[in-house]
């Protein structure tokens, strides 16, 4: 079989066994879509409606077609759409996925070029993302984008082999036994690579033993596999898994002197290490421009895979020189200006183009979309066709303004409709730069290595803090599915983004939920609402606590008020009588609140009858919502009352809605509610605390990824006598010889001044490290004592290693306050893996 760019829809139903309705004659497939937001080439598109825990791609193929899509592949036939799309062409399967599957298992079959395949706990991408870097210049190389190793993301990668590659490596991702079958199928490598076993999703497998032997499953059939020796675990089952794949020949390093790759000597220094390493006929050294142990092993399976493939010991050692680290995430930080800057400057192809340009349509609000973009190598796609379908990326996403960097670039401009300017090399560029001109703009970076567009997002953004709060957008996003997988269909959501998104941002928080279309939002002032309609964010917003001096913003900016009493819906009112010709007859949407025992804000049982005739009398507001809050909905010695809450709730509802004589939405669970009181979602849930990654349900907190990491450096390293004291008050009193770290982190950032004198603590690595003495406004002191610690290192306050509740319970308080403590002048870092 010959390596195809492009297919044919007939050809296609018979690779995935479909049955083909409409006229597959006309219809010529390039590019794969799975993500109805990611589309970009619509007349050569083929969408694969997946149904997952989270979502029915069913669900957006009605708004594919509405855009130019002609070519889906189903398990339900869409008749109405097909009768008024003559022209559309739909092969229906029993599985969506495994239709995909069987796709990029045939185009994987039509290449010839080896094939490598990587997988282990940790330094996949890593050491993929290394030996892309490695091989420029020798082979044309197609890989994952990031770190698309799923069931999902290996067929979708597998697709972007095309007949310039000559050669292809991919990693492999699991979670449970029995999916590395599926990705074997699909990827049959020539070559494996095995980088260590640890304990990321142990919880899937019964034993180490049995996660070890599901990922040697990927390498039944290769021709050779390569991996540490030193690794006692993987190196025993590698050994018994041999013995049932003797024509697998393995090609091993480590310390040993039996290793095809002995590792002899390693000596950092300056930032570098060099490696003394011993292959069986020959001594050599090679420079790495890293030192900690992780970037050493990663180094060692790339250097082992070089040698494999008999590459020249010059070549290696100059390669080796040069590896630069992976960036592996995008990054979003507040530029000069109120400029946003998004940082993807981690490799350059059309894939990973895409996923930014789609992260940058997602940031509304702006007045102009820039993108600073270089040449882009190793595409493995003719130039003129390259910047063609560049150009039609950039066209489709939106963007305003390209400044091009690099001479392939600037070559193909002709390409490019929109404003441009463009340079030979990125100094060019920065001697040129308007710094004023990126003003109010959302710009993306997105380079490769040698472009060195870090020299760039220096000079455009606001100049750092050491002390950050990194928030992981995608996290976020991987929250709010994870409590959507266990909603009924049609169930509505809304996102609680109050009090700057729990300390998140408000307004980033927002852009990404709408993003991900959550139902509405819920703020807790309008101050809070008009920034985010300021911001771009257009989806309803729910302001809980309207105050009436707000009620002109309110009204200008399309907001909604909580109605929980008669004096705020009087004065409601009386402001909407010298709006009526502003609002004409559309009436104004309202949240009634009812109090079913907090007895907190909210119109008590009692009081409906009255309310109703007032909501009867007044056409000019309507009633969108009816909620109330759950006082203790995570307690269990609580539930009888929860229990009762809801029923008083429920019942209420259904005499409004009989009386009002409309239906409005129904909804009483926060985040701990969702996942205990399944009967009670009603029409909508509220998310609040659990989109950040917190839920008082233990099994729902073990599904939950944290958001926010509040971190700082090492500022300053000394030795205090013993009978000295630390701090203001010199409350920190050292009673034996002791060695101190500063942290330029205090209780103007969000550090709790109660937290001092050994009652908190921070994390250094993996070492927690005792405060000491008193927190001060704008750093602390920490007992370093026995730590191998240095200036400049990071310093974490809370966040992996040190989750917040722990902060909360040193505090004797909850992750609320930790999270909303976090000072404004922490500058926020949003990234995306």
């Amino acid at each position: 079989m010959s390596m195809m760019s492009v297919y044919p829809m007939s050809g296609i139903a018979g690779i995935v066994d479909g049955i083909c309705y409409g006229d597959p004659s006309s219809h010529h497939v390039r590019s794969l879509l799975t993500d109805s937001r990611q589309l970009l080439y619509p007349a050569t598109t083929l969408f694969f409606a997946l149904k997952t825990r989270k979502n029915d791609g069913h669900r957006y193929v009605e708004e594919l077609l509405s855009k130019g899509v002609r070519c889906f592949v189903v398990e339900e036939m869409h008749r109405r759409l097909a009768a008024s799309y003559p022209d559309a062409c739909f092969i229906v399967v029993e599985d969506t996925l495994q239709a995909l599957q069987k796709l990029a298992t045939h185009h994987r079959d039509c290449f010839t070029g080896p094939v490598l395949a990587i997988t282990g706990s940790n330094g996949k991408t890593v050491v993929k993302e290394w030996l892309y870097q490695l091989l420029q210049g020798r082979y044309q190389v197609v890989k994952n984008p990031k770190s698309f190793n799923s069931q999902l993301g290996v067929p979708l990668s597998v697709w972007l082999i095309s007949e310039q590659h000559e050669m292809a490596m991919f990693e492999a991702g699991i979670s449970r036994p029995g999916e590395m079958d599926r990705l074997r199928n699909i990827l049959k490598p020539d070559i494996g690579l095995f980088t260590n076993i640890g304990p990321a999703h142990d919880e899937g497998f019964v034993s180490r033993k049995e996660k070890i032997k599901e990922k040697l499953s990927l390498f039944r059939g290769c021709k050779v596999l390569i991996y540490c020796a030193d690794q006692q675990e993987v190196d025993k089952e590698v050994k018994s898994w041999h013995n049932e794949y003797p024509t697998v020949k393995l090609f091993t390093w480590g310390l040993g002197i039996d290793n095809h790759l002995r590792l002899m000597g390693r000596e950092k220094s300056a930032g570098q290490t060099l490696l003394t390493v011993q292959s069986k006929t020959e001594q050599f050294m090679v420079s790495i421009p890293f030192t900690d142990d992780a970037s050493i092993e990663n180094a060692m399976h790339c250097l082992a895979f070089m040698k494999h493939m008999q590459l020249e010991n010059d070549y290696i050692i100059r390669k080796m020189a040069e590896l630069q680290r992976v960036a592996m995430r995008l990054e979003m930080k507040e530029g000069l200006g109120g400029a946003t800057l998004i940082n993807d400057s981690y490799n350059s192809d059309l894939h990973s183009l895409a996923i930014a340009l789609d992260f940058l349509e997602s940031q509304s609000g702006h007045e102009r979309k820039t993108l600073i973009l270089s040449d882009i190598h190793q595409s493995g796609i003719p130039a003129d066709q390259l910047y063609k379908e560049v150009a039609a990326m950039v066209r489709s996403k939106g963007v305003d303004r390209l400044i091009g960097i690099g001479p392939h670039i600037s070559s193909h401009a002709r390409e490019f409709s929109i404003p441009a300017v463009y340079y030979h090399d990125t100094m060019a560029c920065i001697a040129e730069l308007d710094i004023g001109s990126f003003r109010n703009e959302a710009v993306l970076l997105k380079g490769a290595r040698d472009f060195g567009f870090e020299k760039i997002s220096q000079i455009l953004q606001q100049k750092d803090h050491q002390t950050i709060l990194e928030i992981k957008l995608d996290a976020i996003v991987h929250n709010l599915n994870v409590f959507r997988s266990v909603l009924e269909p049609g169930v509505k959501t809304m996102g609680v983004v109050k009090a700057f998104s729990y300390g998140s941002g408000g307004l980033e928080v927002a852009r990404m939920l709408q993003y991900h279309q959550v139902d509405y939002l819920a703020v807790a002032y309008a101050d809070e609402g008009k920034e985010l309609r300021d911001g771009g964010v257009d989806i309803p917003i729910m302001v809980m606590n309207p105050e009436v001096r707000t009620f002109d913003t309110l009204i200008r900016h399309r907001l909604e008020p909580e109605i929980y009493g008669f004096s705020v819906l009087h004065r409601l009112l009386n402001a909407l009588h010298g709006y009526k010709r502003n609002l004409g007859d559309k009436p104004l949407p309202v949240h009634i609140k009812l109090d079913s025992g907090m007895h907190r804000l909210g119109f008590l049982t009692k009081e409906i009858g009255q309310l109703i005739n007032h909501l009867r009398k007044h056409p000019e507001i309507f009633v969108a919502s009816v909620f109330s809050h759950l006082a203790a909905s995570e307690d269990k010695a609580h539930d009888e009352f929860t229990r009762e809450q809801i029923n008083v709730f429920d019942s209420v509802c259904q005499d409004m809605e009989r009386q009002l004589g409309y239906p409005f939405i129904r909804h009483i669970c926060n985040s701990a509610a969702i996942s205990r009181f399944p009967d009670a979602h009603m029409d909508m849930v509220r998310l609040g605390i659990g989109l950040y990654g917190v839920s008082g349900d233990l099994q729902m907190q073990s599904l939950l990824q944290e958001v926010s990491t509040f971190k700082s450096v090492i500022s300053q390293v000394k030795e205090i006598n013993k009978g000295d004291a630390v701090g203001y008050g010199r409350a920190g009193k050292v009673m034996e010889n002791m060695r101190i770290a500063i942290v330029p982190v205090g209780y103007a950032d969000g550090l709790n001044r109660r937290l001092g004198n050994g009652r908190g603590k921070l994390l250094i690595g993996d070492q927690k490290a005792p405060l000491v003495g008193h927190i001060s406004m704008d750093m602390c002191a920490i007992d370093v004592t026995g730590l191998d610690v240095s200036e400049g290192e990071e310093v974490i306050i809370f966040g992996p290693g040190l989750p917040v509740s722990e902060m909360a319970n040193d505090l004797d308080t909850i992750p609320y306050e930790v999270f909303t403590s976090v000072s404004r002048r922490v500058k926020r870092v949003y990234y995306q893996e």
